[in-house]
């Protein structure tokens, strides 16, 4: 099975979806023209990863900032790996990365958490 590896550009973030170590990063902005667009090959991808997982899955998300519409496809992408978690084919965490003053993106990090079944950790990390 083929990795995804995005390049992030202002609008867009890097994401670098490894099929082998079973590492999946989503990092940078989220305010594409098109959400929808832009994630449906991670949920397509995740829903093929799904048939072929072997071990641990290990979710790093780090964004700086996304907007409404992307918000709702990150949750879309959650779904489906709250599916593998729960098939029990493998062992999902997330990691949610930070900024410590920012506030908005530790909340949206525990709203995720409260609405996805899948092991979650909050990583407050130094500004740059």
């Amino acid at each position: 099975m083929e990795s995804i590896n995005i390049e992030g550009s202002p609008k867009t973030p890097t994401v670098n979806f490894d099929s082998q170590s079973g590492v999946l990063e989503i990092k940078g902005r989220s305010i594409p023209e098109n959400s929808i667009e832009f994630y449906k090959p991670l949920v397509d991808w995740l829903e093929d990863y799904s048939q072929s997982v072997a071990g641990d899955t290990q979710v790093n998300i780090q964004l700086e900032y996304f907007n409404t519409s992307s918000s709702k496809c990150i949750l879309d992408v959650f779904k489906k790996l709250e599916a593998i978690h729960n098939g029990g084919k493998s062992t999902v965490l997330i990691n949610w990365y930070y900024e410590e003053d920012d506030e908005d993106m530790q909340e949206a990090g525990e709203d995720y958490q409260a609405i996805i079944n899948i092991p979650f950790k909050m990583h407050e990390v130094d500004e740059d």
